[in-house]
């Protein structure tokens, strides 16, 4: 009785205590080099699934294409049975609020040989290992691997492993196989290393959060003290069957009817950006004002 402003209100302010990063795309097998015929598979992950998150890619052939025009949707991955060269591309994926992933870049060749490598990117401190591949099974043949241009070193198995990499091996990697060919380029990205939580968030964070929903919740109660006890009817803030005011709270409560039909009831499964929840907070600020505005005009003005 007279709590669904104040419901409304808490469902907008916990939404910012469950903002996340965005989705990250990952790829199996994880490369950005195929050869043509290969099998690819893009998946969005997040915390919980991949649920709300669409598969896009911009190619030759088109921009922002979803997974149904070029894949097949099996389970929560999107497939391509069979590559082509057409399939080279940059991916990503895309929230249904427009938030996007990070972004992969696709080489699909033609060519004998390719250089296997990580398509995130990896953290400084962590091992890399690159495999030169060929399309026929590799016995015995020495391999060169360039970085820029650069060459680096000969490895009788395909294989080359950068212990604790570091910022300075950050570059385009490819390998070289006497007799058979060259790979493309591969781009390797170089991050510092991430920390689960620091000092600042520590403090900062948690004080900044809880002085806004002190806040909030000390206006929310002095609003709700102007009303009268018989005033507190659910129809003065409920939404009716259809989806609209009751007519007569309509010119009072115009400014909130978008706000109420557009919460989002997995707003709590969702990942969100920063961004993101800075509009939850706005949104929740202007829920409360008018609907203490409301309440104030229904009584009067008494205080």
């Amino acid at each position: 009785m007279g709590q669904t402003c104040e419901v409304k209100l808490l469902l907008l302010i916990s939404s910012l205590c469950c903002s996340t990063n965005p989705a990250v795309v990952t790829l199996s097998p994880s490369s950005s080099q195929f050869f043509r015929r290969d099998f690819i598979s893009f998946t969005c992950e997040d915390d919980h699934s991949s649920a709300g998150w669409t598969l896009r890619r911009n190619t030759s052939t088109g921009t922002r294409a979803e997974c149904e025009d070029w894949g097949r949707q099996a389970a929560s991955s999107c497939v391509i049975d069979t590559a082509v060269l057409m399939d080279s591309g940059v991916y990503w994926c895309e929230s249904t609020e427009g938030g996007a992933s990070n972004y992969v870049n696709i080489n699909v060749t033609d060519g004998p040989v390719i250089l296997q490598s990580p398509v995130l990117p990896v953290e400084t401190g962590e091992d890399v290992t690159l495999i030169c591949k060929t399309k026929t099974p590799l016995f015995n043949l020495s391999v060169d691997f360039y970085k820029d241009g650069t060459f680096v070193r000969t490895t009788p198995t395909g294989h080359m492993t950068i212990h604790l990499v570091s910022k300075s091996d950050e570059g385009a990697y490819k390998c070289n196989i006497t007799g058979r060919g060259e790979s493309p380029p591969a781009w390797i990205s170089i991050t510092g290393k991430q920390t689960n939580t620091s000092p600042y968030a520590i403090y900062v964070i948690p004080s900044i959060a809880g002085l806004v929903i002190l806040v909030v919740l000390v206006l929310l109660v002095r609003c709700c003290d102007r009303s009268k006890p018989e005033e507190c009817d659910p129809e003065d803030v409920s939404l009716q069957p259809d989806g609209t005011m009751e007519r007569d709270r309509a010119a009072a409560t115009q400014g909130t009817r978008h706000i109420w039909t557009n919460i989002d009831p997995t707003i709590h499964q969702q990942r969100r950006s920063t961004r993101a929840g800075g509009l939850v907070l706005v949104t929740a600020v202007q829920t409360m004002t008018t609907c203490c505005r409301h309440l104030y005009s229904t009584t009067g003005g008494v205080s």
